[in-house]
């Protein structure tokens, strides 16, 4: 079992939703917190389950995906540290739209409903940091419905990785690295692209010598040839346009 993280009201001051919180009202939100850790590979919450918490990631990695009536699943978004899940089921049918799977070790501290609602009212100043996070979420939500109606699927493949490494990149010897395991399911989710499409990419880029895997984990050797990708549309390289064709 992955050992607890000790919360304080120092680190709670630096989660994006309890910014520019006084010291009083950060003692009424870790008096009222529920800390919980996970080993790799652990559900968090299921989707559909009605007992529905506000959660923020302490440390760790966490996946947001969702299943539809066929049984199809699809990734929605990964979490890391500072990030807060699973609160907008508190807002609408109070049932969890998705499930959360740790992607590695990690911590979280979540709230109830009535809990928050609660510290909502005593201090507004989390009201107004829980509609800034809205505003963020929306706005990338946009973003990624744009890519879809206007890029190529190696565009958005090369759009998803750049969001990736700027979340969760790790400068090292080998290239920039995501610090988390990932499936080419996921990154096909997330790009908005099929699973044979963003294999095909990757695996162009891979011998074109811009990306590897490493046990599991993306490590970028050319950040500059995917930004030239995710910038411009017109190929001239060795990137899977050239090499397959246009993509779907």
């Amino acid at each position: 079992m992955h050992k607890m993280a000790s919360l304080s009201r120092q680190l709670l001051s630096t989660l994006e939703l309890f910014r520019d919180l006084p010291t009083t009202a950060l003692d009424d939100v870790l008096a009222s917190a529920r800390p919980r850790s996970f080993a790799r590979n652990c559900r968090v919450f299921n989707q559909g389950e009605t007992r529905v918490r506000a959660h923020i990631l302490v440390d760790g990695w966490i996946r947001i995906s969702q299943s539809g009536s066929d049984g199809g699943q699809v990734v929605l978004r990964f979490i890391g540290p500072g990030d807060i899940f699973g609160a907008v089921s508190l807002f609408t049918d109070r049932c969890y739209p998705a499930d959360a799977d740790t992607l590695t070790d990690a911590t979280e501290v979540s709230w109830s409903d009535k809990v928050l609602l609660e510290l909502m009212n005593s201090h507004p100043q989390i009201a107004v940091n829980a509609i800034r996070i809205v505003g963020q979420r929306l706005q990338e939500a946009q973003h990624r419905v744009r890519e879809l109606a206007t890029q190529s699927a190696e565009r958005r493949v090369a759009h998803g990785l750049l969001r990736l490494i700027r979340q969760v990149g790790a400068t090292t010897s080998q290239g920039i690295i995501i610090r988390f395991p990932l499936r080419r399911k996921d990154i096909a989710d997330i790009a908005g692209t099929t699973l044979y499409s963003a294999s095909r990419i990757l695996s162009a880029w891979e011998r074109a010598g811009w990306l590897k895997t490493l046990d599991r984990r993306i490590a970028v050797e050319s950040l500059s040839e995917l930004m030239r990708i995710a910038e411009d549309e017109s190929e001239k390289g060795v990137g899977a346009t050239a090499v397959f064709g246009q993509p779907p």
